[in-house]
């Protein structure tokens, strides 16, 4: 009790230090959206800025003079290095929390198995402490035997005491890992009562039956005449191995599709198993034939640490399967931005070539445009300034013989 409740004050310690993160993730999460919200006003006068200055490029679209191709080349220069410099901004924001969590899970692995490692040197040291406790709860089984002499009620409540007290030392949570006396019919309406049923991961059951009679084994122990002591013992071992056959008679492996193949037998004293075995050795064997394993406190304890153990693995699997999952899913979060990153560059570089194009359109080739308004600044329109922008001399020179010969009509 002075352990459990040990252990209820670090749980709640632990709740209200879970309690005081969750509180810092909150305010932490609502600074981020303030920040978020701030980003995107920013953002949105970046826009109403860039619309005011399209405005501006269009209302200026008929002084297409000296700076009109600079102007052009060096405003998508500048779009392009803008837009590149805040990318590899967001791809680095992206990609740093996602090496972050990949070095937190390299070390929580690393973590974990140092604690494997711990827990399997405690787990040593168990089996040399519960190797004592067993040596004293068989001397002090000796004297409560006869203590409860010929009383097979008390005898077996004592037994269940005993079988009480080894689940609760083993690490196991009662009502989770393992459940005593339950009750419940099947399907074909036959009613199962074991003792002890322990639940293992993937839904695997075990059962453990503790009603054993010890009446003759005590006879064996506390008789003076060496002939009556055997006789006692015989009828002990012949009391086991009727109680081997009744319980494999019971079926409890069968109760359950995920029930393992075998039922543990409880015999609560060390000295009634050893000397069973001696006076019988192939009592074991013969209990093991018949899906019956039979267990000593010392052994019962073992068997429960593996499973306690067993459930602890399960649990660290299941948390680095769940870190392996939200990594995978980062990693694809960041396949998907390249892709889109990928999609803005050719797009970027379909912008250049329509832009050499439109220059190509208003400065080269035949009946380009600069060529035509020069056409009519050299026929005699007033101006004050000249076009320096090249374009296709040959070409141009072609265009002026053509309307040479076509008469002064023609120009008009």
């Amino acid at each position: 009790m002075e352990t459990t409740r040990a252990r209820q004050g670090e749980l709640s310690e632990e709740n209200d230090g879970l309690s005081d993160a969750l509180h810092l993730a909150q305010n932490k999460l609502a600074a981020l959206q303030t920040e978020l919200a701030e980003a995107e006003l920013a953002a949105e006068k970046d826009r109403d800025s860039a619309a005011r200055e399209i405005r501006n490029l269009m209302a200026l679209r008929d002084d297409m003079r000296n700076q009109f191709k600079s102007l052009a080349h060096d405003t998508l220069l500048a779009q392009r290095q803008d837009m590149q410099t805040a990318q590899g901004e967001q791809l680095k924001a992206l990609l740093m929390p996602f090496r972050d969590q990949v070095n937190r899970f390299q070390s929580e692995l690393q973590s974990r198995n140092k604690v494997l490692d711990q827990e399997s040197a405690k787990l040593r040291e168990y089996i040399s402490i519960l190797h004592q406790r067993s040596e004293a709860i068989s001397s002090e089984a000796v004297n409560l035997t006869r203590a409860l002499r010929g009383d097979k009620q008390r005898q077996g409540a004592w037994g269940e005491m005993v079988l009480e007290r080894i689940l609760e030392e083993s690490g196991l949570e009662d009502r989770i890992h393992y459940e005593t006396q339950p009750s419940w019919r099947d399907e074909s309406g036959k009613l199962w009562r074991p003792d002890v049923v322990v639940r293992m991961p993937r839904r695997k059951v075990m059962v453990i039956d503790s009603k054993v009679s010890l009446n003759d084994y005590e006879i064996s122990v506390n008789s003076e005449d060496p002939s009556d002591a055997q006789a006692a013992l015989r009828r002990h071992v012949s009391a086991l191995r009727s109680h081997v056959t009744a319980l494999a008679e019971k079926g409890y492996h069968r109760m359950d599709d995920n029930s393992v193949d075998y039922v543990l037998m409880f015999i609560p004293i060390e000295g009634a198993f050893s000397d069973a075995m001696r006076a019988d050795p192939s009592l074991a064997s013969f209990a093991l034939e018949r899906g019956i394993g039979l267990t000593t406190p010392t052994t019962l304890m073992l068997t429960l640490r593996t499973v306690e153990h067993i459930w602890a693995v399960e649990r660290r699997e299941s948390n680095a399967a769940e870190i392996a999952r939200r990594a995978g899913a980062l990693y694809d979060k960041v396949a998907g931005f390249v892709e889109s990153m990928d999609g803005v560059g050719r797009a970027l570089d379909q912008a250049g070539r329509a832009h050499a194009q439109a220059m190509d359109r208003l400065t080269r080739g035949s009946g380009n445009v600069i060529r035509q308004v020069e056409m009519l600044r050299e026929l005699g329109a007033r101006t004050q300034k000249q076009i320096g922008l090249d374009h296709d001399r040959d070409k141009a020179s072609a265009l002026d013989d053509t309307t040479t010969q076509a008469g002064p009509e023609a120009a008009e």
